[in-house]
This record gives structure tokens, C-alpha cells and sequence, in this order.
């Protein structure tokens, strides 16, 4: 499997992904009560977590601002400014019996440890799986894993935007969504081509 060069990836058609019906933003107690519960129910998730860039030398993130969790049907957004609603996100993060996959997971680890004392555990970082994968020597990352298996382009177009404000931006919501949505599809693909 080659690697698609930057330019090959702009002629392909944009990756739609989840609909933004499929996206619940949790702000709440109940609402973090039924997700919770709605996750637990899956053996592998799609994850990842956005923070507010920083554009100052020295400055350092506080985030992160936003946790990603997909299944195959539906995104659950957690805004980290509503944690107290979901302290219990932990039993997920840090269940050994669900597996969560996704794209630069050392940095996840390292700051969801950092703000709020929850230990990532049973993870799987898709760049290293991808990369074996598809025999490919450079570093594969979610736009690239996306072209490979998918000939789809990932928009990361809201990559830089401020994930500490709230209301999160429908642009904003796709864009996170899709970010653990396409990992989980990624890990999946995977497996089933590995099958065959």
C-alpha cells in the first residue's frame, strides 16, 4: 500500500463522516449518565482529545478542552469544562476490558493524567498499526490513514480553533466527531482486511 503525497490527498473527494445528529455534546448530569452507560456497552471506542492551541512561545496548554468517544453509531463530546458532570468518564478511559484506539495517544495520556488523574489504559496508537499496516516507513497520522484505506481527504480545517470556547461550532463538532469516529473506522478496517 503506497503512501499518498500531500497532493494526491488534495484531488480526493472530502470524507463526510458522522452526521452532526449523531454527535451529543455533554453538558450534563443526565446526559453524561446515559453516555456513560451507552459507552460501557463497547468492547473497542474510537478516541481523542482536543486542546486550545498555543500560539506563544512558552505558553503551555491547560487542556484538554475537549474528550472524543466514538462507537460505530454515534460521538460522544465531552467539553472539559463540564467534567464535574462526568467524573466517571474514568471507568471508560481507564477500563483494561475496552479497548481505545486512536491517533497520537502519548500526548492524550500524558495530559488527561496531568488535569484530571485518569490513567488511559487498554489503548492502541493507529499511526504504528496503520504503518505495519501498509509497510510504509514514514509516520502515518489520521488524514493519511483516512486516504489510504478510505481515498477519502479528512478536513482538518478546525484543527486550530479555540476548543476552551463554549457553544462548540458545527464545524467544530464534525471535525472533533470525525477525529475519534475515523479511528475507530480505521481499527476496524484494519482488522477486517487482516481477515481476509
Amino acid at each position: 500500500m503506497e503512501r499518498p503525497t500531500k497532493e494526491q490527498i488534495r484531488e480526493l473527494p472530502i470524507y463526510d463522516g458522522i452526521a452532526l445528529e449523531n454527535i451529543i455534546v455533554v453538558t450534563n448530569k443526565a446526559d453524561a449518565i446515559s453516555a456513560i452507560a451507552e459507552l460501557k456497552k463497547h468492547s473497542c471506542l474510537g478516541f481523542d482529545t482536543e486542546s486550545k492551541p498555543c500560539f506563544i512561545k512558552g505558553e503551555v496548554s491547560d487542556g484538554p478542552h475537549l474528550i472524543q468517544i466514538a462507537t460505530l453509531s454515534k460521538v460522544f463530546l465531552f467539553p472539559t469544562q463540564f467534567y464535574e458532570y462526568f467524573t466517571d468518564i474514568s471507568e471508560v478511559l481507564s477500563d483494561p476490558t475496552i479497548k481505545k484506539v486512536g491517533f497520537g495517544l502519548k500526548e492524550d495520556r500524558k495530559i488527561l493524567l496531568r488535569k484530571f488523574g485518569i490513567r488511559l489504559a487498554n489503548t492502541e496508537e493507529l499511526s504504528s498499526k496503520v504503518m505495519r499496516f501498509a509497510r510504509v516507513k514514514q509516520r502515518v497520522g489520521a488524514r493519511v490513514a483516512v486516504a489510504m484505506l478510505f481515498n477519502q481527504r479528512l478536513s482538518k480545517s478546525a484543527q486550530q480553533s479555540n476548543w476552551s470556547i463554549f457553544p462548540l461550532h458545527d464545524h467544530q463538532k464534525k471535525y472533533a466527531a470525525n477525529d475519534a469516529h475515523t479511528a475507530l473506522l480505521i481499527e476496524l478496517e484494519i482488522e477486517r482486511q487482516s481477515q481476509q
